[in-house]
């Protein structure tokens, strides 16, 4: 039986050409749709790293030797050695004026204003060309009193303008007042001459009145 099943296989082999290639058709089976794999997030622990430890610098104090200063020779016979301040104001105005006092433990006081002025000056124009004309001045005034170490009192006071400055005290010298009399010119006592009188004749002898 088998002797047969193999005779008739190699008559059928025999009987197709050697040039015979099965046609081989795919099969048209859709692609499978295979969902996409989900993988979990990794999560990774944050790193701690320790914060770095430096040391603190030393650095050596400078070794800086005190300030000698000289002890303060006051005279044993002063007896305001140790001079302060009592009162003070200084007021100062957008119009130019300004006002200041103080007053001192010696009794030393001062005040002083200022305001502003037009007055009569030299002024240069921007080529350096000189004129004379109206220009704004600061006027000045004030008073100041002190006591000397003797004991004695002063008072100062003064005026500054277009006219100067101008100081007033009774301890300020004096000039001395020069009085004398003018020389008179001597009188020249003198008769005047007399013009001599010319009487006209009319050429006969007689005078003409």
């Amino acid at each position: 039986m088998k002797l047969f099943f193999v005779a008739a296989f190699l008559a059928v082999a025999a009987a197709v050409p050697s040039s015979y290639k099965p046609e081989y058709k795919a099969p048209s089976s859709p692609a499978p749709n295979y969902p996409a794999p989900k993988y979990p997030t990794p999560s990774y622990p944050a790193p701690a790293y320790p914060a770095p430890a430096y040391p603190a610098p030393a650095y050596p104090a400078p070794a800086y030797p005190p300030p000698a200063y000289p002890a303060p020779a006051y005279n044993k016979d002063n007896k305001y050695a140790d001079i302060t301040i009592t009162s003070q104001s200084d007021e100062r105005n957008l119009d130019g004026s300004t006002q200041w006092s103080y007053a001192q433990s010696d009794y030393t006081t001062r005040e002083e204003s200022q305001v502003q002025k037009k007055m009569q000056g030299v002024t240069y124009d921007s080529y350096g060309k000189e004129s004379y004309g109206e220009v704004l001045g600061n006027t000045n005034k004030g008073s100041s009193y002190w006591v000397s170490p003797e004991g004695q009192k002063f008072t100062l006071t003064w005026a500054a303008d277009e006219a100067g400055f101008q100081p007033k005290g009774d301890h300020l010298p004096v000039a001395p007042v020069h009085e004398y009399e003018l020389p008179v010119a001597p009188v020249h006592e003198y008769e005047l001459p007399v013009a001599p009188v010319h009487i006209p004749f009319n050429g006969k002898g007689y005078k003409i009145y």
